[in-house]
């Protein structure tokens, strides 16, 4: 069916602008007319023209009429005054007769509102064409637009017995390098990276995008009580890459200014106590409030690389939204071998944290299985 073949072209030019556009989401635009790609274009970077201005400004580079063309896009075309002007307007002003549209638009600004002005102007609007897959490629705009607070997704690497280390600490390499360059995809996908104090003292982490032409990711360390070293990578690199440490609010504040000097946001977080695998009770930062404050600052996703510890804590306060499971052909062995979600777990299989499979890959001998929170796709 040809006008598959426009919308999928519309979405692969949406996915060129991951790790750009953040907090907005992935939109794509072809426009056609008598069978033949006019013009096309795509959101590039957060505060720029949105993809039906790129497409049309594209196609009129190239010389070509609008007027009578159809525009297949991702997203409902927005119909407010932002950082840009309305797409709707651009629509309705070089005459293009059909709107063929892929995703709603849950913003309350957009809502319906663009499909029923473009109507209001006698132009054909076709909704909901390919649905499913451009809904797919913007789960974290959805989500925060929604919410106000970021889409976290937990990744990690383990073994075929479930071990992301050795019983001694040794983790390089679990995965191989497919999978560990598939990884800095990621960390180029999601605005925010985010790992716990733990991870920081062992492994003294740089939390960057390794990949050329990526975005590095703003990186977020849950430090209770501002541990972090301060001749880590991570601090001495905080005026290239932000860095964000969450703290309690009674943390040493001499530390804190230290840090702020080196370009360290410090945020102090309330407190909750919870106990450890020796049922000791501790107090460790709220997730949820700190979710908060992220998304205040327009921090849409979250990358979580945070170790056994961090990843239960998410887990216990329900901000995990989907995980990567990364699966190697090895075997480490060992009761006292790191996992991927420590802490004192459950103590009834019925409360399981239930998650959805949505997705499977295969890097060379490793395999990706994805999954998203389950009551997310209901």
């Amino acid at each position: 069916m040809p006008e598959e073949k426009y919308m999928r072209r519309a979405i692969e030019l949406a996915k060129k602008g991951s790790g750009h556009v953040n907090p907005n989401p992935l939109v794509g635009a072809v426009i056609v007319r008598d069978g033949e790609i006019i013009g096309e274009g795509y959101h590039e970077c957060y505060g720029q023209l949105h993809a039906e201005r790129n497409a049309i400004a594209n196609a009129k580079k190239r010389g070509n009429s609008l007027e009578g063309s159809t525009i297949y896009v991702t997203l409902e075309p927005c119909c407010h005054y932002g950082k840009t002007p309305p797409c709707t307007e651009a629509i309705i002003e070089e005459k293009i007769a059909r709107v063929v549209v892929g995703s709603d638009d849950p913003n309350p600004l957009v809502s319906g509102k663009g499909f029923q002005m473009l109507r209001e102007k006698g132009i054909e609007v076709i909704p909901h064409f390919l649905k499913e897959e451009c809904d797919a490629m913007n789960h974290v705009f959805f989500h925060y637009i929604r919410t106000g607070t970021p889409y976290v997704a937990m990744k990690y690497a383990m073994t075929m017995d479930g071990k992301i280390a050795c019983y001694t600490g040794d983790s390089k390499w679990v995965t191989g390098e497919e999978s560990r360059a598939h990884v800095q995809t990621l960390r180029n996908h999601y605005k925010g990276i985010m790992a716990g104090i733990g991870t920081v003292l062992a492994d003294d982490p740089m939390l960057n995008c390794r990949i050329e032409g990526g975005r590095d990711p703003i990186r977020i360390i849950a430090d209770s009580h501002l541990r972090i070293p301060m001749d880590s990578q991570l601090v001495r690199t905080a005026g290239q890459q932000p860095l964000i440490v969450a703290c309690l609010p009674d943390a040493d504040e001499e530390k804190a200014a230290q840090l702020q000097e080196k370009g360290v946001e410090v945020l102090r977080i309330p407190g909750v106590t919870t106990a450890d695998i020796t049922e000791e009770q501790k107090e460790v930062i709220s997730l949820p409030v700190l979710m908060k404050e992220l998304g205040a600052r327009k921090i849409d996703g979250i990358l979580l690389e945070g170790g056994g510890q961090l990843n239960e804590s998410a887990l216990q306060a329900g901000i995990v939204d989907r995980i990567y499971c990364y699966i190697a052909p090895k075997i480490f062995g060992g009761a006292q071998a790191k996992t991927p979600v420590e802490g004192q777990g459950l103590t009834r299989a019925a409360d399981a944290w239930q998650f959805n499979r949505i997705g499977m890959q295969e890097f060379g001998q490793d395999i990706l299985l994805e999954y998203e929170k389950a009551q997310e796709l209901q």
